[in-house]
């Protein structure tokens, strides 16, 4: 007989385990599928940040969450539907996001005295009333895998590993998931060792024809395509998503590009995409240290390339100096920040919106640069396009403020037409400049942009001092004079405060919304999700989130003047709206959180209306 289907238009689905049982590529694989489908969705990877904590402690447990619908969503979901718990250790971690209902499918073979003594459980929680209230689905997934493998030619050890192939055979089969892509994906993955593939395969078949026969799961789910414009789609992660954002700024400037970075997480990922792209005239340097990178990167502004840099707040701390350096010479740098918990190394895997002050401020003297963050994981790739126009258009350092949790999130990315992309070509100076005719002036400035001229090294009659010293206005030569000072320094300021950037924009469908809320960066989803959820229910409030934080747009001052209630929420202690008080005299309303976790919907949504009624 075959089972019931089930229409549902979303779905949240969480994989637990220890760091070693694979949930991050289970996760993918069934997030793969599902953008196969057609689904809107939006992940959020979570793991330790130690390389290897000991097996079925707390600090181990490695998950993946997974939130797919038949329509628009922005967040990965507040709480899971489904909890794949691998172990206990996944059971105890997780267990206090999980709305009473929800299904726990629990991998019984692990939940031994000593796996339950290593996490606090006195007894064992399937056997006591710890589940009351939730759906429990008891699966041997270890050993009906060995089982299963029984035949393969393959050692008990690699056999119990394929688990969390078994676990995604079952959650693809409950969910209505295709799976071919996931058999090819086996087959590269393992191509060299042909006894993997067919073990992985028939753990993966033995899971699904598990939730087919068994009369646990009873019932099986669907959740149909998302409306979305017509194109071609493929899932992406931010990080990845912002390497290629480079690679195309890259093809469309006509420059090589030149990446100078030192690993850490979360931005290592970055460096690993570009060096896959040579053949776009992308180069990579994994350099000894922050400083030798950015070193290196501006070392290839000068002599005519793109030059970036990646890293996370640690290193931008070390970086400076040199981006420093870069304001002084006026040469194009991206310097991408992807932002983790700190301070200090903090907590490398959890994700934080603390260094907007060190990028708006952190340089000694007055060293201004553009600043601009992504909302998501798909809007990386525009983000790191408009972070090299900036550079290259206005001679500058660019940060690109980047966070772990749309770093490592993902979801489906309408591939763009190359050709709608903005045109990013530079003009290098060939000439003398000077009145004279012979003279070439590096610090002649174009009237517009306030650029300086851009001269690659070599090219006759351009030769031109650089350092670190101050300029002289035009010369470039060395000055201590105090005017001349004076008149850089402004100079500087004023060739990024007046770079036009789009005015922001606000969602505010019936025009009669009294409270504005704010935000920038990655909290867009979280609070976009709240802000709809309130108009739903018929509450007005109103969106508006900033992309350019440095300068901002020219129209903010009017729009926060215009709401009686200014809200800004943030994964800081207020860093934002410590600005926007200092520079329009707007008072503000700050939600503030630093749990190394993004904002919830609801929690924001609960927020928000307690100042609804306040108003």
């Amino acid at each position: 007989m075959s089972k019931q289907i089930r229409q549902l238009d979303r779905v949240v689905i969480r994989f637990a385990g220890d760091s070693g049982d694979g949930m991050q590529l289970t996760g993918d694989r069934f997030t793969s599928e599902t953008a196969q489908m057609g689904n809107d969705i939006s992940t959020l990877p979570n793991f330790p940040a130690e390389i290897r904590a000991p097996a079925g402690t707390l600090p181990g447990v490695s998950s993946f969450q997974v939130h797919f619908a038949d329509y628009d969503i922005l967040t990965p979901g507040d709480a899971p539907n489904v909890l794949v718990a691998m172990n206990p250790a996944a059971l105890k971690a997780n267990l206090v996001d999980l709305p009473r209902g929800a299904d726990i499918i629990v991998n019984t073979d692990e939940f031994t005295k000593r796996n339950l003594a290593k996490v606090g459980y006195s007894s064992n929680p399937l056997d006591d009333d710890t589940l009351a209230g939730y759906a429990v689905h008891p699966v041997a997934l270890t050993s009906m895998t060995i089982g299963a493998l029984a035949e393969q030619d393959v050692s008990k050890k690699d056999a119990e590993r394929a688990k969390n192939m078994f676990a995604l055979g079952l959650l693809s089969w409950m969910y209505s998931r295709p799976y071919e892509s996931t058999l090819r994906f086996l087959e590269r993955k393992f191509a060299r060792r042909p006894e993997l593939v067919a073990a992985n395969v028939a753990a993966f078949k033995a899971g699904w024809n598990f939730g087919e026969t068994t009369e646990d799961f009873a019932v099986r789910y669907e959740v149909k395509p998302a409306k979305m414009p017509p194109g071609t789609y493929r899932n992406i992660t931010g990080n990845a998503a912002l390497s290629l954002g480079i690679v195309a700024a890259g093809v469309r400037s006509g420059l090589p590009v030149f990446l100078g970075a030192y690993p850490i997480t979360p931005a290592s990922d970055i460096l690993h995409e570009l060096s896959k792209h040579k053949r776009f005239g992308v180069t990579t340097m994994q350099a000894e240290d922050e400083i030798a990178a950015i070193g290196a990167a501006l070392g290839a502004s000068y002599g005519g390339a793109l030059g970036v840099t990646t890293t996370s707040g640690p290193g931008v701390a070390l970086k400076g100096e040199t981006i420093s350096l870069a304001v002084a010479l006026e040469l194009p740098l991206v310097i991408v920040d992807v932002q983790r918990a700190g301070p200090s190394t903090g907590m490398p895997t959890k994700t934080e919106q603390a260094d907007l002050n060190m990028a708006l401020f952190g340089r000694h003297g007055e060293a201004p640069v553009a600043v601009i963050a992504p909302k998501s994981p798909s809007d990386c790739f525009y983000a790191a396009l408009e972070a090299a126009r900036i550079a290259l258009t206005y001679r500058t350092p660019v940060i690109l403020l980047s966070d772990n949790y749309v770093a490592n999130g993902s979801e489906p990315w309408l591939l763009p037409d190359v050709d709608t992309l903005p045109d990013l070509r530079v003009e290098f100076a060939t000439a003398p400049n000077g009145e004279d005719g012979t003279t070439f002036l590096p610090y002649l400035r174009d009237p517009q942009t306030l650029a300086r001229p851009w001269a690659i090294p070599g090219t006759p009659g351009l030769e031109h001092r650089i350092g670190g010293l101050e300029k002289a206005d035009k010369t470039g030569d060395i000055s201590y004079d105090p005017a001349n000072h004076d008149y850089m320094v402004r100079t500087r300021a004023a060739r990024i405060d007046t770079i036009p950037v789009p005015d922001v924009e606000v969602e505010d469908p019936d025009g009669d919304a009294r409270v504005l809320v704010l935000g920038w960066g990655s909290t867009y989803g979280p609070i976009g999700a709240a802000c709809r959820a309130l108009r739903q229910r018929g509450l007005p409030v109103a969106q508006a989130h900033l992309r350019h934080l440095a300068p901002m747009p020219a129209n903010l001052g009017a729009v926060l003047r215009s709401y009686d209630r200014l809200v800004i929420p943030e994964m800081n202690l207020g860093q934002l709206a410590h600005v926007i008080r200092a520079r329009y005299l707007v008072d503000a309303i700050g939600y503030n959180q630093v749990r190394g976790l993004p904002f919830t919907a609801a929690e924001l949504e609960t927020m928000l209306e307690e100042v609804l009624k306040n108003v």
